[in-house]
């Protein structure tokens, strides 16, 4: 089959790969409609080499037609549409049944790590190939899969639930966001965007974007129609947002992380990081934040940061939340959210390119050139 694979620094490209095949009885292959470059993609794109092999498939946000099923798998049938999550989720340890498959137990056998698995991250997140490619294998598929029930709705209105919706869902509930909050939302990325709009759902008062990339923010300003603010027009980001919010934000929302383009390679205890880099995010986030006020850590971060400002943290009384979303169980109820148009996940999509030209489809991502928000990949 071809497939999207890492072959080395800054070089995703489609090559020809195996076919993959059941391997567990728990096992289901798909045969992928779409697919999306995620920004969590970026890290691997940048840095993948400490955690991928060459020739590594990639990709975590695919759905597509259950083409075959091992037989343990109960619940799915040949033919059915699905979307598959980017947690793997083994449905039966205490973690999954509690609606925190991010941290399934069964789903990463890694012994130097203490969490879940993940689809198309490597060896440290459990070693399961992505779905950036023609056909995909899924792990746990009973319980790692959406169902789709209405196949009238075209992919590009389910597709975003595989990671990027429930991730924004997620961080904004997480986070506490009630009525007549002042929230920031650090990036406008696809996720920033999603949690922007679901901060403005959850009633909030004020919502402010923060981001460098104009046609982003634009995004934000015209799309949402919230506030925004670039902060690479102000001197200082943190001190800027506390005047605009008169005493800081009742939350702020990281969806950045740390900079994954950083060069500098660090070892953490046993294990390699695949990213070095700034914590400005985190920085930001604790100089615009108010007192007892709650800072939620979406984006990635994979090293200790040294100037992390625990001290600003703890002496304003600061809630610090953070991590991966858990996604399986919040796919239906956003699924509904969807079929009755209380949002539209199509309109960040303004790439939709065939497999075969996915290498473009990366450079224009990660550079944010052409307007980009959103690139889909169509095998």
């Amino acid at each position: 089959m071809r497939a999207v694979t890492f072959q080395g620094k800054e070089k995703m490209q489609v090559t020809t790969v195996p076919d993959p095949l059941i391997e567990e009885p728990t096992d289901a292959i798909i045969k992928v409609t779409s697919t999306a470059i995620c920004g969590s993609d970026l890290h691997l794109y940048h840095n993948g080499n400490l955690v991928l092999n060459d020739d590594y498939v990639v990709g975590h946000e695919p759905m597509g037609i259950v083409e075959e099923v091992g037989p343990d798998v109960k619940h799915l049938k040949v033919g059915d549409r699905v979307v598959v999550s980017f947690n793997v989720s083994c449905g039966h340890c205490e973690f999954c049944k509690n609606d925190m498959e991010s941290q399934c137990d069964e789903s990463n056998k890694n012994p130097e790590v203490d969490y879940g698995g993940l689809f198309g991250f490597g060896k440290l997140n459990g070693d399961y190939s992505g779905g950036q490619a023609e056909f995909m294998r899924v792990a746990h598929a009973d319980h790692s899969v959406f169902k789709v029930p209405d196949n009238e709705l075209p992919d590009e209105k389910v597709l975003f639930l595989s990671d990027i919706v429930p991730t924004a869902w997620w961080s904004v509930e997480h986070a506490g966001v009630k009525p007549g909050d002042t929230v920031i939302v650090l990036g406008s990325g696809p996720v920033g965007l999603f949690a922007q709009r679901f901060a403005k759902m959850k009633g909030a008062k004020r919502v402010i974007a923060v981001d460098s990339v104009k046609h982003r923010l634009e995004y934000s300003a015209k799309n949402i129609g919230i506030e925004t603010l670039n902060f690479e027009e102000v001197d200082i980001p943190g001190m800027a947002l506390l005047d605009m919010t008169h005493g800081g934000a009742d939350v702020v929302i990281d969806c950045v992380g740390m900079d994954g383009k950083e060069r500098k390679i660090e070892k953490v205890t046993n294990l390699i990081s695949p990213q070095k880099g700034t914590t400005r995010p985190i920085e930001m986030a604790s100089a615009a934040v108010k007192k007892f006020g709650t800072i939620m850590l979406t984006g990635v971060y994979l090293t200790p940061a040294t100037t992390f400002p625990i001290n600003h943290i703890f002496a304003r009384n600061v809630t610090l939340k953070t991590g991966q979303a858990s996604v399986p169980h919040l796919m239906p109820k956003l699924y509904e959210k969807i079929r009755n148009n209380d949002f539209d996940p199509t309109d960040i999509i303004t790439h939709t390119l065939p497999l075969e030209e996915a290498a473009k489809g990366y450079d224009i991502f990660d550079k944010k050139e052409d307007n980009n928000i959103k690139v889909v990949l169509k095998p």
